[in-house]
């Protein structure tokens, strides 16, 4: 998981001010773009979101919409990604395709590329899996786990300089191969996502991918982030 990363890409400047202003044009007859100048500051309008919108569970998450952020992921598993585009997220995804870029497994083939910048594997400890049951996933297991994908590498490779399509070689590859991807949220949409995948019972490695998003959240809008952690991370409260 050391290879994970999370990055931003660009985001809404300014965010709890955007936030205010729409929740100020509900209720005054004025144009807020001409007062503009006059808005609290960027740490004062968090402090207002927070107590005219969200303490005591509201539940006003409407305006959160508005503030923007696109994240670049990188080195996550397929696994992942087909996770993260699951339930009614309200994102938006672009996704690396193995029909694109399938040179990379030829790479890994021809020992030119590490297989672990190519294909995830959990690390060596202990486990359990969603009935309870406990189990240990050894480093003798692991290894064996290397191997067999550098195998399945070499026969996509020699699929593919016998003539067959990417698209259809890639079905010989170990189903978690790394996948980067760029995901834009609102703000509202990030708070829902963190909900369904920020939480103990979420898949370890799509909790991982929250865990790196987190603290961008935390530099974006402090005073949200701040009343988030304090009221629903992992509680899976769902649908702000």
């Amino acid at each position: 998981m050391e290879r994970f990363r999370v990055e931003v890409l660009a985001q809404t400047a300014n965010p709890q001010q955007v936030i205010y202003a729409a929740m100020h044009q509900d209720y005054t007859d004025g144009f807020v773009y001409d007062e503009r100048d006059r808005f609290p500051s960027e740490e004062k309008c968090g402090e207002i979101i927070v107590n005219r919108l969200l303490a005591g569970n509201r539940g006003h998450f409407g305006c959160l919409e508005h503030p923007q952020i696109v994240f670049n992921c990188g080195y996550f598993p397929h696994s992942v990604m087909q996770q993260a585009r699951t339930h009614r997220v309200g994102v938006s995804f672009d996704v690396q395709s193995y029909r694109y870029t399938g040179m990379q497994v030829i790479d890994v083939a021809d020992g030119k590329k590490d297989v672990e910048d190519v294909f995830y594997l959990r690390p060596v400890g202990d486990y359990t899996d969603r009935q309870g049951k406990k189990y240990h996933y050894s480093a003798q297991q692991r290894q064996a786990d290397l191997e067999w994908c550098v195998e399945a590498a070499k026969r996509y490779k020699a699929d593919f300089k016998a003539g067959m399509s990417e698209e259809h070689a890639r079905g010989k590859v170990p189903f978690d191969y790394r996948q980067h991807f760029v995901v834009s949220f609102n703000l509202r949409s990030l708070l829902h996502f963190l909900d369904l995948r920020y939480k103990k019972d979420a898949q370890l490695e799509i909790q991982k991918l929250c865990e790196l998003m987190f603290p961008h959240l935390e530099a974006w809008t402090p005073a949200i982030a701040q009343w988030y952690k304090e009221n629903r991370l992992g509680k899976a409260r769902l649908s702000p």
